[in-house]
């Protein structure tokens, strides 16, 4: 259980908030990473289940309830497709948020993978029979910046807003015809790079449900994003990991100092919008 002074700190961080910009901040695999998150202000505390066979995870599943203590809510991410797989692992983790981030854009044509998309329309809407209480939130593909080229995001939004509770924008790499160069393979995410602001910004303006910016967000952008793109919330991963001995960030690895920047900045911004 926390600490009064840390539930103390937990409010006050609340109070400051002007506008309520939510922020979330992913690759929290640990009780104590948890407890350093929240009393910072985070709000959606996030997890990743990256192997269908090992989905089980004791120390994951810690981590969000700990998270229950808190004024925090927890988003998990599971890395397959498998309905009853995915139902057994809701069950056993319980999450107040399911992330779904299928890549659903063939990299190389640009265009939906029609077969995709159903299964996880399909999904979702098993999902939301089976477990009510369980918020989903969906990831939008959007080309880095500088490559969107007239890509549009809204046929998909307008698909998954019925069945979810939030869209998150996140950039998915237009390579040299491989399409082979996301870092995790079917999946969009953890690429560091900034997706194109301007899809972005459409689809928070003609979106009926509230939007994450995501997609290469730092402490150092996350001030002009909200200024530029105004969402409901924003959400960071690989630039707030810590950086190994080669420069890289590393997986799984949070540095706190640039999670305290990112929520700060966050706040700051939500002054002025």
């Amino acid at each position: 259980m926390p600490s009064l002074a840390l539930v103390a700190d937990y409010t006050v961080a609340r109070a400051e908030m002007t506008r309520r910009i939510l922020t979330q901040i992913y690759e929290i695999q640990t009780p104590a990473e948890a407890e350093v998150t929240a009393a910072l202000g985070v709000d959606h505390i996030g997890s990743v289940i990256v192997s269908a066979a090992a989905w089980k995870q004791p120390e994951i599943k810690e981590t969000l309830r700990f998270i229950e203590s808190t004024p925090a809510r927890s988003s998990l991410i599971v890395l397959y497709h498998d309905q009853q797989l995915i139902f057994s692992s809701l069950d056993y983790y319980r999450p107040d948020i399911l992330h779904f981030c299928e890549l659903l854009i063939d990299p190389i044509t640009r265009k939906p993978i029609e077969d995709l998309v159903h299964l996880c329309l399909d999904l979702q809407s098993a999902v939301r029979e089976r477990f009510p209480e369980i918020k989903i939130m969906r990831s939008i593909p959007i080309p880095e910046s500088g490559k969107a080229d007239g890509f549009s995001v809204m046929s998909l939004a307008k698909l998954f807003e019925p069945m979810s509770d939030y869209l998150l924008t996140d950039t998915f790499i237009i390579d040299k015809g491989m399409g082979r160069d996301q870092p995790v393979s079917g999946f969009v995410g953890i690429t560091g790079k900034t997706c194109d602001w301007d899809s972005a910004g459409i689809l928070v303006a003609q979106s009926r449900i509230p939007v994450f910016l995501a997609g290469g967000l730092s402490p150092d952008n996350v001030y002009d994003g909200i200024l530029r793109i105004r969402p409901a919330g924003v959400d960071s991963c690989t630039l707030t990991n810590a950086l190994g001995e080669d420069g890289q960030p590393v997986r799984f690895k949070k540095d706190m100092d640039k999670v305290k920047r990112f929520v700060e900045e966050t706040r700051r911004a939500g002054q002025e919008v």
